[in-house]
């Protein structure tokens, strides 16, 4: 098949790692010309808003699927009436990139999400008391349009467009859950992952699976997981983000409706990776077994604050010679504070040992520029 990628990036990039070992050719399109996936991949650079760029690339595909969540969902629509394949379809995709609708859309269907409110450029209307948190109705990632407003005094950095305006949360816990569905119907969910964030980033730190969670947590996130695959009528690979809170209630933060950073640990430590699991859907194939075999870790390569320029990796020879321990780079030359350079995965055989071990190799390397 010629399958056809929005998005050159990283998560792109190791879907096609992972899937050249099958037959069949991949057509990636992103703005930037060293993207991550431009010399594993038939490469196109442009740009994945534009509808017209969207039309060109996808019209002599097999297939189109996603590696970011916004695109053009219209181009993708236009496509899916021409009889080309669109995998998550771009109904579930134009309701996932929109806060608001993907808001209203737990709310339809019974999936448990923080009380919110929307807003449509002007703080006038909000009802909602202080701490809560606004999210950008487009446009947001890796922590970026989004913020807390805690007090009155903050209310001067509200953000003027079009937002959802959601209860803050007295989180215990930030869990994520991969699920898979393919064309047949057939489902499959990963083990629930624990998420742990550098709160100076606000970016992902450490994922750790298995989660030791109570019998009634797993059976909150077994209904939403049955919910949200029942409710989305589309094949694909969705990662929904979860808090538990301190009163044992667990809560959907928000989905994305693609391969996601909570799930690269799957890559050494399940029976088979979201990467496997994404190339399985796309194609229509039986779903893969997701169990985990071990205790797994991910920790992100993220550029060091103060430096710019072509990529060093501080340590990396030391990370290299200890057991059970996996680096992935993404094929980027330029560095800058706070950008995903890699990851590293690691495994353990207990959750101590597992979380002794990250730290540990935190501590190791620091990717800085020369």
């Amino acid at each position: 098949m010629k399958i056809g990628i929005l998005g050159g990036g990283q998560l792109g990039r190791m879907l096609i790692q992972e899937a050249l070992k099958y037959d069949d050719e991949f057509y990636t399109l992103d703005p930037a010309p060293d993207a991550p996936c431009h010399n594993i991949s038939y490469f196109t650079q442009g740009n994945f808003n534009d509808y017209e760029t969207v039309l060109n690339f996808g019209k002599d595909k097999d297939l189109v699927t996603i590696e970011i969540e916004h695109v053009n969902a219209d181009a993708l629509a236009e496509l899916e009436s021409q009889g080309i394949k669109v995998v998550p379809n771009s109904k579930i995709i134009k309701t996932i990139q929109q806060k608001i609708l993907q808001k209203q859309f737990y709310k339809a269907h019974d999936i448990p999400s923080p009380e919110f409110e929307v807003m449509d450029g002007s703080s006038d209307e909000i009802k909602m008391p202080l701490p809560f948190v606004q999210k950008m109705n487009t446009g947001g990632y890796d922590g970026k349009g989004v913020q807390v407003i805690r007090t009155a005094e903050d209310m001067k950095n509200l953000w003027t467009q079009d937002s959802v305006i959601e209860k803050l949360v007295d989180i215990d816990k930030e869990l994520s859950v991969i699920v898979a569905r393919n064309e047949n119907g057939e489902t499959k969910t990963f083990p629930v992952t624990e998420m742990v964030a550098d709160p100076k980033l606000n970016l992902l730190d450490f994922n750790i699976c298995p989660v030791d969670l109570s019998d009634e947590v797993e059976e909150q996130i077994n209904s939403i997981t049955e919910k949200f695959l029942n409710a989305i009528n589309s094949p694909g690979l969705f990662a929904i983000e979860l808090f538990l809170d301190k009163e044992g209630k667990v809560w959907v933060n928000e989905t994305a409706p693609r391969l996601h950073n909570s799930g690269h640990q799957s890559q050494e430590g399940n029976a088979n990776s979201q990467f496997e699991q994404m190339y399985r859907v796309v194609k229509n194939l039986p779903l893969a077994d997701t169990d985990a075999i071990i205790y797994s870790g991910m920790l992100n390569l993220v550029g060091a604050e103060g430096y710019s320029g072509k990529v060093v990796y501080e340590g990396m020879e030391e990370v290299l010679r200890l057991p059970e321990t996996y680096v992935h780079l993404y094929g980027k030359t330029e560095t800058k504070p706070g950008r995903k350079m890699g990851h590293i995965n690691v495994l353990a055989e207990s959750r101590d040992e597992l979380m002794e071990k990250l730290v540990m190799v935190k501590g190791m390397v620091r990717v800085i520029a020369e």
